[in-house]
């Protein structure tokens, strides 16, 4: 392939010709000849020269939060049995006209060359980086050869995440899932917890003789149920209620919650209305493979299914454009009383009125961390004082 030097003297090869079919002189001819027998001697010197060359990128981190950056890390390494010349790395990023461009000093046979750069993130998504490719020149840099020498990688951008209070822990049906304290009196579990006296109701297969006979009175064992709460985060992705920074603001008001619940030790789960449910689990990858689906998450098609009967927390991310009779239908849903909390998210300056129970209002291009604390800490006082 030719560089613009090269097209420059193919060009003027051409123009020498033609002067010189116009003037009659042979001299013109010569050079016109001679600018094509540069070019040839470029890419017969290419041809027979290549360059064994391979190539291992590294991202770090894999996956990155909106407004941080990850370092691309370059490894090239001569195979052949030549020096190599001075060869130009390409590595395009997300396949537009953004890329990194690298000059590599010649590399001996078996020599390996690093190099880096680094990506900053701006929007949430998947990045791609690469194909990498390896250009050689010749000496006059009159032609170039490329290859690919390294596949696509990708890059996770995570959604943006604020620093809130988790949802609170709700009870239910789920021994493991309720509140963080000992259990009601009788309840059987797994790990002792202290004893106490008898009172009418009690199971008296709880009894604790040895004690109650030191004491002369009735004693009960009282056991620790094993906790684990359990939080639930339901997101609407439908396009018909939403535009670009509406859905930015829903995704990271989802990630936000999600990463404060899952670091408080609940199970954790993620619902789409396109379809998606993540399932409950717990730990750093689940965690990870939630935020993952949320960097993917667009907007489409779909409905925002009735909420699963299940026990602890949930929340449900709507924008103010849906109906008030739907959002109003789903508040009753989902589980116990008291449980949901509805976080809405407002283009305009006030939400229209609508009785959700528990909601908080975020409205354009401002953080949620406020309002959902606020919220969360009044939830937590209440959960106390009963």
């Amino acid at each position: 392939m030719l560089t613009r030097r090269g097209w420059a003297l193919t060009v003027g090869g051409l123009l020498l010709a033609l002067a010189g079919r116009l003037l009659g002189l042979l001299e013109l001819y010569v050079l016109a000849m001679g600018c094509w027998a540069l070019q040839a001697t470029a890419l017969g010197f290419l041809a027979l020269h290549p360059a064994d060359l391979a190539a291992r990128r590294s991202l770090h981190p894999q996956r990155a939060q909106v407004g941080g950056e990850s370092r691309v890390e370059l490894a090239v390494t001569n195979q052949g049995r030549r020096t190599t010349p001075v060869v130009e790395l390409r590595d395009p990023v997300d396949g537009g006209p953004r890329r990194a461009r690298l000059l590599m000093a010649p590399v001996a046979p078996g020599a390996e060359e690093l190099a880096h750069y680094r990506i900053p993130t701006e929007r949430r998504g998947v990045l791609t980086v690469g194909p990498l490719e390896a250009r050689r020149f010749d000496p006059l840099a009159l032609a170039t050869r490329a290859a690919v020498v390294t596949p696509v990688s990708e890059l996770i951008v995570y959604p943006a995440v604020e620093d809130l209070l988790p949802l609170p822990h709700a009870p239910g049906d789920d021994r493991r899932g309720g509140f963080r304290r000992a259990t009601a009196m009788g309840a059987a579990g797994d790990d002792f917890y202290a004893l106490r006296p008898w009172v009418v109701g009690d199971d008296l297969r709880q009894v604790h003789w040895p004690s109650t006979a030191r004491r002369d009175e009735l004693m009960l064992r009282q056991h620790d149920v094993p906790w684990q709460g359990r939080a639930t985060v339901v997101l609407d992705v439908r396009a018909r209620y939403h535009d670009d920074s509406s859905l930015e603001q829903a995704v990271s008001a989802a990630a936000s919650i999600a990463v404060a619940s899952g670091r408080g030790g609940s199970l954790l789960r993620l619902i789409t209305t396109d379809g998606g449910d993540s399932g409950f689990g717990t730990g750093p990858a689940h965690l990870d493979a939630i935020l993952e689906r949320l960097a993917r998450a667009t907007a489409g098609a779909g409905e925002l299914p009735d909420l699963p009967q299940t026990s602890g927390a949930m929340a449900l991310i709507v924008t103010a454009e849906v109906p008030g009779p739907e959002r109003a239908h789903l508040a009753r849903l989902g589980g116990r009383p008291g449980s949901l909390t509805v976080v809405v998210v407002t283009r305009q300056a006030e939400p229209p009125p609508a009785a959700l129970g528990r909601t908080v209002v975020v409205s354009a291009g401002q953080p949620l961390a406020p309002a959902w604390n606020r919220s969360m800490a009044a939830a937590g006082a209440m959960r106390g004082a009963v």
